[in-house]
């Protein structure tokens, strides 16, 4: 049975082995899973195959800046009690870097990629989990390049539990750029400004907003003009620009940034594990958990 890329992804992602391992593991079996995990088990390679059914939900958002090139990586662990781990941190910091450095299209690119002592990304990540005793996964990044007229900003909540990054323009302002990053972090904006928002998004809340109106039986003739007041409100929410800033709540972020003689361009916002399912486990579990392994 011929050995696919596919079924060398599969196994690597039930045993955390390196890609190679994985597909001399599947050559020697003829392509049986069950006993390629074997394999790699009774060959001391698969140290993480327990651990790659878990949940990893915890973790950290990290980003660098080099140059006019900055990164913003999340990597995951189990626990929140790992996240705080130094040798999870330096990680986490290695990984950033690397993906800085050799600007990998996708995660999958990334974990095939060379990295050190002859391994690749995702063969150390496995040595890692050993190390560790955690499930960890290089869940997502983004690389974002600037003008030399730009400023990044870059801020980390809760120790990274929530990473920004911003590119602020026609600014070397940097204090600004992070002011700006935190009102990010604080707010969840989702777009920069209302240009970004669809069409059909912003008429889809218009007909919520009309029928809202009617159904609290509101005149007819008045109630395009509530329905744009409300869409308004709508805009605030989600547009970075339109929201009142966080530091000084009488001028909108747009407003403000201009005042400066500057422009967002864009930004990102990672919050660690969102719209993963989170483990239920408290702090004394947690730290249970640690000691018995």
């Amino acid at each position: 049975m011929a050995v696919t890329a596919s079924m060398v992804k599969e196994l690597r992602e039930k045993t955390g082995a390196g890609m190679m391992d994985c597909k001399k593991a599947l050559t020697e079996t003829g392509g049986d899973m069950e006993k390629a995990v074997d394999f790699l088990r009774e060959k001391g390679m698969a140290s993480a195959a327990k651990k790659a059914d878990r949940v990893a939900a915890e973790g950290l958002a990290l980003v660098k800046t080099e140059g006019n090139k900055a990164v913003i990586v999340e990597v995951n662990s189990e626990t929140d009690f790992v996240a705080k781990n130094e040798n999870f941190q330096k990680l986490v910091d290695e990984l950033a870097g690397h993906v800085l450095t050799n600007a990998p299209a996708s995660v999958e690119e990334a974990l095939g990629q060379s990295f050190k002592d002859g391994q690749t990304v995702q063969d150390y990540i496995s040595s890692s989990i050993a190390k560790i005793g955690e499930k960890i996964s290089l869940r997502r990044f983004e690389i974002v390049e600037k003008q030399d007229g730009d400023v990044f900003g870059e801020y980390l909540h809760m120790g990274g539990r929530i990473g920004v990054l911003t590119v602020i323009g026609n600014s070397q302002d940097g204090e600004l750029a992070k002011d700006i990053a935190m009102h990010v972090a604080a707010i969840k904006p989702t777009y920069v400004s209302r240009d970004e928002v669809a069409a059909e998004e912003v008429e889809r809340e218009r007909e919520v907003l009309k029928q809202q109106a009617l159904n609290e039986g509101k005149p007819e003739n008045i109630v395009e003009k509530m329905v744009e007041g409300r869409l308004s409100k709508f805009f605030e929410q989600v547009c970075l620009l339109d929201q009142p800033f966080v530091k000084d709540g009488d001028h909108k972020v747009g407003k403000y940034v201009q005042s400066k003689g500057a422009e967002v361009k864009s930004f990102i916002r990672y919050e660690v594990g969102e719209g993963m399912e989170k483990r239920e486990d408290n702090f004394a579990e947690e730290v249970m958990s640690q000691v018995k392994k």
